[in-house]
């Protein structure tokens, strides 16, 4: 009896790896050329945000520019997740879409994940919502807070494989409110995460 259960857990992960594939697949296209690990999607959907006008203020970061930005956000958001959660504890495809400042506390907690001989595991389901709570300028800086709500399986396990938290058959909903940054004065599209407000 206990075989059997095993056997749907097996295709029950199939079916949500499937899942995850083909929303990738559907999001990401089809790689060509160089298959690194440098996300475009974020800097090619961004870049197409008001072209023949670019933002040069908030007041330009209108209805039709905040519904590309959060295109973009939105794999932004599932890039940084799943690299920050993954198990080789480094920093490697979300590093363009960090600031320094940021970039520096999530290597500092992985190092530290690291030290504890600890490693995470997670599947993402998938962004419920993501919302524009806010947009200002500080001086040449355009910032956005976004709120996001997504659903993920996720667990911490030791070097033995032991779960120190989390559950690999639970799918946990996690609540984010980032801000991400752009220097409306450069011509370089590319926004990066500034700050994790949650």
């Amino acid at each position: 009896m206990n075989y059997s259960f095993e056997y749907i857990d097996i295709i029950l992960l199939a079916m949500i790896a499937g899942f995850i594939f083909l929303r990738l697949k559907s999001i990401l296209g089809k790689r060509t050329g160089f298959e690194g690990k440098n996300p475009t999607q974020f800097k090619e959907v961004l870049k197409k945000i008001k072209v023949d006008q670019p933002i040069k203020s908030k007041d330009d970061f209108d209805d039709e520019a905040q519904k590309d930005f959060l295109k973009g956000a939105k794999i932004a958001y599932e890039t940084i997740i799943t690299d920050f959660s993954d198990n080789d504890n480094k920093i490697i495809a979300s590093k363009p879409l960090l600031n320094k400042k940021i970039y520096e506390q999530f290597n500092e907690a992985l190092k530290d994940r690291s030290a504890r001989g600890q490693y995470a595991e997670i599947t993402f389901i998938g962004v419920n919502s993501a919302e524009i709570s806010e947009h200002k300028k500080i001086g040449n800086m355009l910032n956005v807070t976004v709120k996001f709500i997504a659903e993920v399986i996720t667990c911490i396990r030791d070097k033995d494989k032991k779960i120190i938290s989390g559950d690999p058959e639970k799918v946990k909903k996690i609540y984010d409110t980032w801000v991400f940054a752009r220097d409306i004065t450069s011509t370089n599209p590319n926004w990066q995460l500034v700050n994790t407000l949650t």
